[in-house]
């Protein structure tokens, strides 16, 4: 084995995750959840130049990323990974599954398939019922997810990183008890009435 191919082996997510064993189950989605291997989920804005590149940043640090655009997390990357990194520890001891794993099943499970959109006929509004891009199915799953964890620690005693692992677990089997199942359920309900 040469020197390049033991650092690419080597590299784990947090030191502790392999993404190499992550498999994504959802084929319209395998193109924009991105499984780079790195050791810490930060690219310095490098994707964020043009719109579809951030289809290849890491899903984790798209994760992280989204969870500092709420009002008390705002600029600080380092408590949005140290969130994210602790959530994946107790994900681990709760499902013995890698975390990586859970966070992919629980995008595929909360992003809608469909929509609606509000087409003008004649100065009248008329909702239209329209598929989902595959990459604004990881957006909205991303959005829900974040402000389930939002919602949930908000005057809780409960830590943000437990409130992160409890949504990922529940939504990664598909529990419509928990707020983004629900909203995504609730978004194809309204696509189906419009069709």
């Amino acid at each position: 084995m040469s020197m390049a191919e033991t650092e690419v082996t080597q590299r784990l997510l947090f030191n502790r995750w392999d993404l190499g064993e992550v498999q994504i189950t959802d084929p319209g989605l395998v193109r924009y959840i991105s499984l780079n291997p790195v050791i810490v989920p930060h690219s310095t804005g490098k994707f964020t130049r043009q719109e579809f590149n951030k289809a290849n940043m890491l899903i984790v640090e798209r994760l992280i990323n989204r969870l500092m655009q709420t009002e008390v997390n705002t600029g600080n990357k380092q408590l949005a990974t140290r969130i994210v990194r602790d959530s994946f520890e107790i994900i681990h001891k709760k499902t013995k599954k890698n975390p990586v794993q859970v966070l992919v099943e629980a995008l595929a499970n909360t992003g809608p398939r469909e929509e609606t959109v509000r087409l003008k006929y004649g100065g009248i509004n008329v909702p239209k019922s329209v598929d989902t891009a595959p990459l604004r199915r990881v957006n909205s799953s991303l959005v829900f997810i974040s402000d389930a964890v939002k919602k949930a620690a908000h005057k809780s005693k409960k830590p943000v990183a437990v409130c992160l692992a409890d949504e990922l677990i529940a939504a990664s089997k598909g529990d419509v008890k928990t707020y983004s199942v629900n909203k995504k359920e609730e978004r194809e309900r309204i696509a189906k009435s419009a069709r």
